[in-house]
């Protein structure tokens, strides 16, 4: 029954060839001592197994129908009458493989990257996920996801032990313990947080092997502060980051009402040489009209 056919396999004969049917067969073995001759019929048809990967090099995009969907996987038909088999693992690069699979059913028409073909084994990998750039990489519109790295979130759930959030330009999940919420203790609340909320936080570790990503809003308003600091002021004397600012915003104000003040200085000295142009001139006349007083009394 191995040799009737390359992809049905444990079906009756009946079903592929008929009573009287003519058939063309090679002969496979023969065996004189138990006056045997075993003969193939599939041997004389073209190894779908063979064509498929001689025409489909790793990489290639393919479409087909989802012919069945196991625990491990779904398989989609392929050309020839094979199948090629979607493992979990390959379906969704941030999603379980459990919750990508429920997302399928039999009959849907989906696109794949072929993986490996191995005409031997009669295998055929393929990955869906494939399809799409790894967001742990990066891709043309987002760059590489590294530890310090600042990223946008999105709340996407609410939990007692801190939120579940989407990096947005990333397409992955984190999730925000509620020690890492804020630096601020009576802030590391959840429940201050909606779904669908967006708000900016730091990524913390990245696991390429789980697949995990951990952000903190909390390290990113250190990070924030340590740079205040740097531009405006120390805290060794005990300075709050608000008292840096305070004063930051102070010398700033300060500096304009300086500037205001030399303004007004300014106008105020202009006028200043011409009276005293005046006086002179007040002073001259006095001088010449009491020297013409003593002329007179001469």
């Amino acid at each position: 029954m191995s040799e009737m056919s390359w992809t049905k396999k444990n079906i009756h004969p009946g079903k592929i060839i008929s009573t009287s049917q003519e058939v063309e067969v090679q002969v496979l073995e023969v065996d004189p001592d138990k006056r045997r001759i075993s003969l193939g019929l599939k041997q004389t048809q073209e190894n779908p197994w063979i064509a498929f990967a001689a025409s489909h090099q790793p990489g290639t995009v393919i479409e087909g129908d989802v012919r069945n969907i196991t625990e491990f996987g779904l398989f989609v038909g392929l050309e020839g009458g094979i199948d090629g088999m979607v493992h979990l693992s390959d379906l969704d690069w941030s999603k379980s493989g459990e919750e990508a699979l429920a997302e399928f059913k039999k009959g849907d028409t989906v696109k794949a990257v072929v993986l490996e073909a191995d005409s031997e084994k009669e295998r055929i990998s393929l990955g869906i996920k494939q399809l799409t750039a790894d967001p742990l990489e990066g891709s043309e519109t987002s760059a590489k996801i590294k530890k310090g790295m600042r990223v946008t979130c999105q709340v996407t759930a609410v939990k007692d032990n801190g939120i579940e959030a989407k990096l947005l330009d990333h397409d992955l999940m984190t999730f925000i313990r509620r020690s890492d919420l804020s630096r601020d203790r009576s802030e590391q609340r959840p429940d201050r947080f909606g779904v669908g909320e967006k708000f900016d936080a730091v990524v913390t570790q990245v696991d390429a092997k789980t697949r995990k990503v951990s952000t903190s809003i909390k390290a990113l308003e250190i990070a924030e502060e340590k740079e205040a600091v740097a531009q405006y002021g120390s805290t060794d004397s005990g300075a709050s980051l608000g008292d840096i600012l305070g004063a930051a915003l102070n010398k700033a104000k300060g500096e304009d009402t300086e500037e205001v003040e030399a303004a007004d200085d300014d106008a105020a000295e202009k006028p200043k040489p011409k009276r005293k142009a005046k006086a002179k001139a007040a002073d001259k006349a006095a001088d010449e009209a009491a020297e013409s007083e003593a002329s007179s009394e001469e």
